[in-house]
């Protein structure tokens, strides 16, 4: 069994309004070296499979199928054994 985590993050040239809506909050309550935010996704999913390459694979594929918007998302795939 591995665990695949995934984050899948707004692509650098990407507006992010969540993050700026989380970046003026926290400047507004003190935090003043807050230069920029940005919000993303962090997924963890444990698969039954024979090895680390199958896994990592099948994590790539779920990004490309549903996971990340590739027109404005980016993503990383990180597999580890449980």
């Amino acid at each position: 069994m591995f665990k695949v985590t995934i984050n899948v993050d707004p692509k650098k040239d990407i507006l992010d309004p969540q993050g700026k809506t989380v970046q003026h909050a926290l400047l507004n309550l003190g935090f003043l070296h807050t230069e920029q935010v940005r919000i993303g996704k962090h997924i963890v999913i444990q698969l039954q499979v024979d090895s680390k390459e199958e896994a990592h694979a099948m994590g790539v594929k779920m990004c490309q199928d549903l996971l990340a918007n590739p027109l404005t998302e980016e993503y990383s795939v990180e597999v580890e054994p449980c």
